[in-house]
């Protein structure tokens, strides 16, 4: 796939080290109003004036951007590898005494919460300014093979498949207790996206555009963000370059194709790009804008499945299993089964650590029975999840008329809002737990998490109305074809609002 190397590769790579500045009309307050000729002069809004400046700054200041990424790569690593360097928490132990619980609060109490919330406010700017595999893998790359990118690493079930193991392999070692297991996780993580810049590409983020296991998540949240990056293509087929100068170019290390970008979901919001051809700036937009108006454009399946089987259905049971008397039974029934056929093996602690959970000096250990019964408790969930929201979705897709496949992916678009707030309610617990801990008890928790669930169902919702607005048409029976797969969408919704207020509310 030398070719989709090529088409994404600069030859200019110097411009965007330094930043660039590319002439922005449209910073002008009193520019015409776009596709009005001769109208009269339209002075802009401050804030989007002053978003318009941010994202210049931003392409103005890479060199700043670079000391920040490997500022936060460091502190990564410190954070990974220095809990592996002392011996673990006692039970007196608190987060400001002790290393291993500064970096279990660090990582998953605040960074990982931190970071799904920010993706949703304000785009995948953690991916593009921050992350420090993404920064790593990009630098590796410049200075690496430059191979081709393997036809392989393009399936784009990869992240899925990788946000999958990961998460229920972080279950079965602990990884939000013990910094061994973050060592494998993230730390390998880290090495193969050094690894696999080292190889492929020429000055990219080829792990990050096809392989990253939370890549997927990621372009799901940052379709609800109230700012992008947005390419008026009219004005970058109009742009022609003053004579004599040079061809400007601009390095997009995660390979969009910035000349047709529509949505925020690849866009890594790093900025190089602002301003470019005077085609490119960044602006507010309505947070329903890209799932209603972009989404159905192109179907994609993947996304149905990573939004539904992954986000809404592994995630959820990751999270559900610890107070699961599912969970419970399964593991007794299995156990009874062991006893009574001279398995003990499945019901004694013999696998290592880097397997299951093996800590007996913590007193916490993991028998082959809970890791066998984890993998089915956490896969079941997600089947019967994904099952229910996806027939759900179907006869919403039905209700407007024809079967139509692009529409059934267009639909299940609308419960990213209740999927982005499951799992940061669910990393969010953790830091209510590990505060509690401490001796300190937030107050509303339980008001807080509802009003959350409650918001996203309705943004769902609304989304769901909207999208049949998009098929619907605007015969006679498109009302009541709205609202009957309104309707439907509403129980794919509810679907998976019962797991979270089961956990939240009924445990």
């Amino acid at each position: 796939m030398a070719s989709l190397d090529a088409a994404f590769d600069n030859r200019d790579r110097s411009a965007n080290r330094v930043g660039r500045r590319y002439p922005l009309q449209h910073l002008d307050p009193h520019r015409l109003a776009p596709g009005a000729p001769g109208a009269a002069p339209k002075a802009a809004r401050p804030i989007d004036v002053a978003l318009r400046r941010i994202g210049e700054w931003l392409r103005d200041h890479q060199r700043a951007i670079h000391i920040a990424q490997w500022s936060v790569l460091f502190f990564y690593m410190a954070l990974i590898v220095v809990p592996t360097l002392v011996p673990l928490p006692e039970r007196t132990s608190h987060i400001w005494s002790h290393v291993t619980l500064l970096a279990q609060f660090t990582f998953w109490g605040i960074w990982w919460p931190g970071v799904l919330l920010s993706t949703v406010l304000v785009g995948r700017v953690w991916c593009g300014l921050l992350c420090p595999e993404g920064s790593l893998s990009e630098r590796a790359s410049r200075h690496g093979f430059g191979l081709a990118t393997p036809r392989l690493f393009m399936w784009k079930g990869w992240p899925i498949l990788a946000f999958i193991v990961t998460t229920i392999y972080g279950q079965m070692t602990s990884v939000y207790q013990y910094p061994l297991p973050v060592v494998i996780i993230l730390g390998g993580s880290t090495v193969l996206a050094a690894g696999i810049g080292l190889l492929y590409g020429r000055d990219k983020r080829v792990w990050c555009r096809f392989l990253c296991p939370v890549s997927g998540v990621f372009r799901l949240l940052a379709k609800l963000a109230p700012l992008h990056f947005r390419t008026d293509q009219q004005a970058w087929r109009r742009y022609r370059r003053a004579p004599g100068t040079a061809k400007e170019t601009v390095n997009c290390a995660p390979m969009v194709p910035i000349g047709v970008m529509r949505g925020a979901s690849d866009c890594h919001m790093c900025g190089r790009c602002s301003g470019f051809r005077d085609a490119i700036v960044l602006e507010r937009r309505s947070p329903n804008h890209e799932i209603v108006h972009v989404a159905g454009a192109e179907p994609k399946p993947w996304e149905t499945v990573m939004l539904v089987v992954a986000l809404m259905g592994v995630a959820t049971g990751a999270f559900l299993w610890t107070t699961s008397d599912v969970f419970i039974a399964i593991k007794q029934t299995l156990a009874e089964w062991a006893v009574a056929h001279d398995a003990m093996w499945l019901i004694q602690p013999v696998l290592p650590w880097w397997i299951l959970t093996n800590y007996p000096d913590q007193h916490d250990v993991m028998v082959p029975a809970d890791g066998i019964t984890l993998i089915v408790f956490v896969l079941g969930t997600a089947a019967v999840i994904a099952c229910s929201a996806l027939a759900a979705l179907a006869l919403a897709t039905r209700a407007l008329g024809r079967w139509r496949s692009a529409r059934f992916h267009h639909l299940a678009q609308c419960l990213i809002p209740l999927g982005a707030c499951g799992v940061f309610l669910g990393l969010s617990a953790l830091t209510i737990t590990m505060l509690r801990a401490e001796g300190f008890d937030p107050p509303f928790v339980p008001e807080g998490r509802a009003l959350l669930l409650a918001g996203a169902a309705l943004w769902c919702m609304v989304l769901a109305w909207q999208i049949t607005g998009v098929h619907a048409g605007t015969h006679a029976r498109a009302l009541p074809r709205r609202l009957a797969a309104t309707a439907a969408a509403s129980l794919a919704v509810a679907v998976g609002l019962t797991s979270w207020v089961s956990l939240f509310f009924m445990g």
